[in-house]
């Protein structure tokens, strides 16, 4: 297509560079190495019989956190056809090509829950719901047992939490499955029929990622603190997911740009990826705060230890203001400016940062329950950390080579074009 004096190949295809595939192996490797060093620091340690349920709350962290990356590429996706946006046209395919790890994230979870959730999940040890024995019975986890356990007896089988967990992967699945062939049947077929379908699945399908986040946040997060209570879980939960993501696509991006690709994308458009990383930043924080201080000045003893946990732990209490430098005042002082959130050197930056930043958010929410004073962030954190993000890279990049990287017939590609602000 042609517009003005400026070629626009809508049938380019990005190639999956070696060299990039040789970066992201050698992460992976090294990530290995580190990991590996990390469990046979905490094997000769002294404490030999922590190693491996460190190990385990470093999986549980890395599958929620990843997976969450993943869905949200796939709801901002879907945003863009309900809000019947235009400028993110060029766009839609990077966001869409990171809901390709669910299908991974839907078997490391599943797996890793019957593989060690006695670990992760005090609620799954069958003791704590018999009445006969009054010194390990739990009245509260005893009075959320049917969430996990409906229809069968608490304490044997959790096949109601087991369902959920099955029934939100596999409708994500279904869902992006369905976009994607959507999107690219477009490509094919041309005319604006396939973009209204696109809109009504767009519509279904965040209706039901409002509930399944939300519940999924609930399972996989919350259920570890089970005597904890927080209203507003699900909603923190989200935003967490949503800036991590958020920053993951912009970095896809800048990063497409930079090797030439996406030439219509121009800097008001990056601006626009900026806007979001900043806005939501500040929207996380509002959660944050909104959280912290509903329990604080209500200083009700069961929603109070979850920060008392953290905030008087020698372990925990400095992530928590890691946690706010690098998701809050970082990209709220860094991208503050128009001219900040349209220079990739700053986004490069922010972005990177950020995704640690978030990780760390889930490693505060995850750690604690499950591995009290024994956790830290040390050489199995890192490593295991490198592993997943150069697999997820992996998969988002090979993916996104398969097909033409714009949707060359989106009715408003030529909106985007003109695109300024």
């Amino acid at each position: 297509m042609e517009h003005g004096n400026t070629n626009y190949n809508l049938d380019q295809k990005y190639e999956f560079s070696a060299g990039l595939k040789k970066s992201i192996f050698i992460v992976l490797g090294i990530g290995a190495l580190i990991l590996i060093a990390g469990i046979i620091a905490a094997m000769t340690g002294g404490h030999a019989f922590h190693w491996y349920h460190r190990l385990y709350a470093n999986i549980w962290i890395n599958n929620v956190y990843f997976t969450g990356i993943a869905i949200i590429g796939v709801f901002f996706f879907a945003i863009q056809y309900a809000a019947q946006a235009g400028w993110s046209a060029p766009l839609l395919r990077i966001f869409l090509a990171f809901g390709n790890w669910l299908p991974f994230a839907a078997v490391l979870m599943i797996v890793s829950f019957f593989l060690f959730n006695h670990d992760i999940f005090h609620w799954t040890h069958s003791y704590l719901y018999d009445k006969s024995d009054l010194t390990k019975f739990d009245e509260i986890i005893d009075g959320k047992g049917a969430y996990f356990y409906w229809p069968m007896e608490k304490g044997t089988f959790p096949i109601f939490f087991i369902g959920r967990m099955v029934l939100f992967f596999g409708f994500w699945v279904f869902f992006f499955n369905k976009l994607k062939s959507l999107s690219f049947e477009q490509d094919i077929q041309g005319g604006n029929e396939y973009y209204y379908i696109m809109r009504k699945w767009s519509a279904i399908f965040i209706i039901f990622f409002a509930v399944s986040s939300s519940i999924s946040a609930w399972d996989w997060v919350l259920s570890i603190d089970t005597h904890w209570f927080s209203t507003m879980f699900g909603w923190y939960v989200f935003a967490s997911w949503f800036v991590a993501g958020l920053s993951a696509m912009t970095l896809v991006t800048l990063y497409l740009k930079g090797q030439g690709y996406l030439k219509m994308v121009n800097e008001n458009h990056i601006h626009d990826m900026g806007k979001f990383v900043f806005a939501f930043s500040i929207f996380w924080t509002y959660i944050w705060f909104s959280q912290y201080l509903l329990i604080y000045y209500a200083h009700i003893p069961e929603e109070t230890f979850y920060f008392v946990e953290r905030l008087h732990s020698d372990v925990y209490s400095p992530f928590i203001f890691v946690n706010l430098g690098l998701n809050f005042f970082l990209p709220f002082l860094v991208l503050m400016t128009r001219d900040a959130k349209r220079h990739g050197v700053f986004l490069k930056l922010v972005c990177t940062l950020i995704i640690l930043g978030h990780w760390i958010d889930f490693f505060l929410m995850v750690q604690p329950g499950t591995l009290g004073q024994n956790g830290g962030f040390g050489l199995m954190e890192i490593g295991l950390l490198l592993v997943y993000a150069s697999a997820f890279a992996f998969v988002l990049m090979s993916n996104l080579a398969k097909g033409n990287l714009i949707a060359k017939n989106h009715p408003m590609l030529e909106e985007s074009y003109h695109h300024h602000i």
